[in-house]
């Protein structure tokens, strides 16, 4: 083979690889889920395979780049949410919805369990009429399996812009495992969880 066909294959080699590779990230999505405290809402997505990355953030308000003080202030209009990377070819959106449901207090407003106000509502944002399409639907399985006598009040609404929250807030549970149990169970999550739900999903995937 000459040098030139040599070269030649290699740059088209390159251009496969490269051509992959966009491939690949382009085929992730993301889904968006306000839950109450983002600490709580990262383990129940991290466990489930095909989920790439989840990331604590606010969704929904009238500012640019907030603080996590600003946004529980209530001024804002911003939510505590959780945004879900994940890979549609092994995980599928309706079992993100799933998970959320089972991970939420859904005849609640402006609150989740201990946490009250505007950014701990719950809330399901949406990313595409297709997301839409399946929230709605599954929102309304919930209230028609007659499990709730009061009203499932969680909407489901158009994403706005995402904003990462502060560093020390990504990955909460398993920086300050201790933190996180501790104030996990002071607030009652998992006992109000299992009132609702049967018995809940692990506070942490690895336990």
């Amino acid at each position: 083979m000459s040098r030139f066909s040599r070269i030649r294959l290699t740059a088209i080699l390159l251009a496969v690889l490269t051509s992959t590779a966009t491939l690949a990230v382009a085929e992730t999505r993301v889904a968006t889920f306000g839950g109450g405290c983002f600490w709580c809402m990262e383990p129940p997505y991290d466990k489930l395979d095909g989920v790439i990355s989840t990331t604590s953030g606010y969704m929904g308000g009238d500012i640019e780049n907030p603080t996590y003080r600003q946004v529980t202030s209530g001024r804002t209009g911003h939510v505590e949410v959780v945004q879900v990377e994940y890979d549609p070819d092994l995980v599928g959106y309706e079992e993100l919805l799933d998970t959320y449901w089972v991970n939420v207090d859904p005849l609640t407003d402006n609150r989740q369990f201990c946490d009250a106000g505007e950014s701990y509502r719950p809330v399901i944002f949406v990313h595409g009429e297709r997301q839409r399409e399946l929230a709605d639907a599954s929102k309304q399985a919930v209230i028609d399996s007659g499990r709730f006598d009061a009203p499932v009040i969680v909407p489901v609404e158009d994403a706005k812009a995402f904003w990462p929250a502060e560093d020390y807030h990504q990955n909460y549970y398993q920086k300050n495992s201790v933190r996180y149990n501790y104030y996990r169970w002071s607030c009652g999550r998992d006992n109000r969880l299992e009132e609702l739900w049967g018995d809940p999903p692990p506070a942490n995937p690895d336990s």
